[in-house]
């Protein structure tokens, strides 16, 4: 799979940790904040990563904050992206069962076992299972046609 990932500076030994055990996987990985200072800003690299979703160029993003809620308020600003902030291995089932999500957004401050747990089950999980989730999902789709530019 291929995959967009970025972290702001505090979320670099993270983002870092992710990437590695995702290539040793045999994903391919797309670091889109390969440079990170002390003042950089977080939604700069959450509209690269969402971007990357967006034009197909990459299957699924990670995004990684201190909380993970900047980028996720970020990357769903981004018309097509559908970003979930992940705090549990049922989140990042739901997110993609249930919303058909595409980012995910991780706090730098959870274990990184349960992280790759996350990923996993993330990236296993079923995109939309069910014509009901479908229904509400392409509500909101039709919204954002509508009114994002």
């Amino acid at each position: 799979m291929k995959i967009a990932i970025a972290s702001d500076h505090r979320g670099v030994d993270y983002k870092k940790e992710i990437i590695k055990y995702l290539e040793e996987k045999g994903n391919i990985i797309i670091d889109c904040s390969k440079v990170n200072t002390d003042t950089d800003d977080y939604p700069d690299f959450a509209f690269e990563v969402c971007n990357k979703v967006v034009e197909k160029e990459a299957e699924i993003g990670i995004l990684v904050c201190r909380t993970g809620i900047g980028m996720s308020i970020a990357a769903n600003k981004v018309k097509g992206i559908r970003c979930a902030k992940i705090n549990s291995v049922e989140d990042a089932t739901l997110s993609r069962n249930d919303n058909g999500a595409n980012v995910m957004t991780f706090n730098y401050t959870d274990d990184m076992e349960n992280i790759k747990k996350y990923i996993d089950a993330f990236m296993s999980a079923e995109v939309i299972n069910d014509e009901r989730h479908q229904r509400r999902v392409n509500k909101i789709i039709a919204y954002e046609e509508e009114h994002v530019r």
